[in-house]
């Protein structure tokens, strides 16, 4: 039965080919959304092994986060952007789960998770939200929970303000941009918790910084962060 199936499978892969996200090659019977060699050959930064990774280095003076770290770099036209292009503007939703939950394995095998409460990922406003369909670090941040049983929490934290494309923004417009463009509208769910801030990619850290900004006003509230991406800049 087993055999039948794969010639099956062979069969409508040829018809309709199944290529990975990552690369555009062919996936093979046992792959799916990325092949093994992306798999293999994606960069990963390790920031999580070093607390103070240029992730981490980012925010030091401008907001108390306890540990930063990102699963890869960001650079145009690698395999990593072009998955990220693939979750957010061509709809493929799987992708953020996946890398999210790959990424989180390597997490939870560090100290990097170990007082991590809950997961929150960065908002979009809900203008945004409707355009798109989806939160694309909603997705990531399920992966995240999947391979690490924490609960996610995509309600408290909310983005109040819309705000213009960061791209092609210097760091100091970047700031301008998002400040006070989030809110918590309930803090009592939040309190003496540590947060996990989930996002796609990371460039100045702007976003990150304005969300915990808010975040830190409640009582007890440690804030730590992961992304898909870091972009060189």
């Amino acid at each position: 039965m087993g055999y039948l199936y794969d010639l099956w499978d062979d069969f409508i892969s040829l018809l309709f080919p199944r290529l990975c996200y990552g690369c555009g090659n062919h996936l093979l019977r046992n792959e799916k959304l990325i092949c093994t060699e992306c798999y293999i050959v994606i960069p990963r930064t390790n920031y999580h092994l070093d607390s103070e990774n240029p992730v981490a280095k980012l925010f030091w003076g401008r907001c108390y986060i306890e540990k930063a770290a990102a699963f890869s770099y960001y650079n145009r036209g690698s395999r990593i952007s072009r998955l990220i292009h693939n979750l957010k503007y061509k709809g493929i939703r799987e992708i953020g789960f996946e890398l999210g939950r790959i990424y989180a394995i390597s997490l939870r095998e560090s100290d990097f998770m170990k007082d991590i409460d809950l997961i929150i990922p960065v908002p979009l406003h809900p203008s945004k939200l409707r355009s798109r369909g989806f939160n694309q670090s909603d997705y990531i941040s399920a992966g995240v929970a999947d391979a690490t049983g924490l609960p996610i929490d995509n309600v408290t934290l909310t983005r109040t303000t819309v705000t213009d494309t960061q791209t092609r923004r210097s760091r100091y417009e970047r700031w301008t941009n998002v400040e006070g463009t989030f809110s918590v509208c309930d803090p009592d769910r939040l309190k003496e918790k540590h947060i996990l801030l989930v996002d796609d990619v990371i460039t100045t850290g702007s976003t990150i910084e304005s969300c915990t900004s808010e975040l830190l006003k409640i009582e007890g509230v440690k804030v730590s962060v992961i992304a898909l991406a870091y972009a060189v800049v």
